[in-house]
């Protein structure tokens, strides 16, 4: 039995993570700690498919928590580090709260990690740190070059991450993916904010001319990436995961309009995000030599992502509501 540490497991992605490998796909050989903080962005419902699981445990708490952290390392075999400040938004209005938790938080789990003997550290990143690309796709091999202030320290968690490899020996491996979307992910965040928003009858916000350009990957291929990185990957080694569907902003919101039954006169254009990077592009060959192909075709994984927001009212709402206050 693999004992892993899943730091930030009540966020979008790390719930995900979680009741995948604890549902009946998933590789049943494996027990689970949950460490989360539970800000605003974490949500412990999200846990509630495997609450009762006899392999599933939560801990409420901080990961820069050095005490806290050092205890819990010691009864683990792997950590799957997903714990972060992710909102680009949040980071320009004010990045000291993404240092903290991206940077002195990542710190203080690979130290831990080194310290307890742990076998294996997965870094869970982004495809920002890499900053913007006009044409063409990033190789895991590209220099960093981060814009806003969560890409940077994003970039820095990676860095400090890879440096315990280096010195240390620990078998850090480190995920790079493009953008997420799919069910429960926290409606700050462009897709289902667009949703929610338009569900509501509400106009949605369109940065600048809309041709900043993403690539979009649903969250159960993510999920997949990472979980092939923790069983196949190589210690030192970084994973690009992308979805191979590259959308202008504007593309994202016609079929997001199309989706919910609305026209343009939904759409403010405002103005555009200071740093805005124009265009995000992985190249995810290298992760395809662990078996990795995305699954999920962007129509349908959209289509269910609008249908599960239209009949989940109950679990965004009340989010929505603490967050405008």
């Amino acid at each position: 039995m693999t004992r892993i540490l899943v730091t930030g497991g009540a966020g979008f992605i790390g719930s995900h993570y979680v009741r995948t490998l604890l549902g009946p796909q998933g590789p049943g050989d494996v027990a689970i700690t949950v460490l989360d903080k539970l800000t605003y962005a974490g949500d412990p419902a999200n846990l509630d498919a495997v609450r009762a699981h006899p392999g599933f445990a939560f801990v409420h708490g901080d990961i820069c928590d050095a005490a806290l952290v050092a205890e819990l390392m010691a009864g683990h075999d792997q950590v799957v580090h997903f714990a972060a400040e992710s909102h680009v938004d949040r980071s320009i209005d004010g990045g000291a709260e993404f240092v903290r938790t991206n940077v002195t938080g990542t710190h203080t789990l690979v130290d831990a990690a080194h310290r307890a003997g742990v076998a294996t550290f997965v870094q869970v990143s982004t495809d920002e740190v890499y900053g913007s690309i006009d044409v063409g796709s990033w190789p895991e091999t590209h220099p960093l070059a981060p814009n806003s202030p969560y890409s940077a320290s994003k970039a820095s968690g990676d860095l400090i991450a890879l440096a315990y490899h280096r010195t240390h020996g620990l078998d850090v491996r480190v995920t790079r993916c493009s953008n997420n979307y799919g069910h429960h992910q926290f409606p700050e965040k462009v897709v289902p904010l667009f949703i929610t928003n338009l569900l509501d009858g509400k106009k949605v916000p369109l940065y600048g001319d809309g041709g900043n350009v993403r690539d979009w990957l649903h969250v159960d291929d993510h999920v997949r990436g990472i979980e092939l990185v923790r069983a196949k990957g190589a210690a030192g080694e970084i994973y690009n995961i992308g979805g191979g569907t590259e959308l202008s902003n504007k593309e994202l919101t016609a079929l997001l309009l199309d989706a919910c039954g609305a026209g343009w006169d939904s759409v403010d254009y405002v103005t555009d995000r200071l740093g805005h990077d124009r265009r995000y592009s992985v190249d995810h060959a290298k992760i395809g030599g662990l078996g990795y192909r995305s699954g999920k075709d962007f129509a349908t994984g959209l289509a269910e992502t609008v249908a599960w927001y239209r009949e989940n009212r109950a679990w965004w709402e009340p989010l929505k509501a603490r967050t405008a206050r």
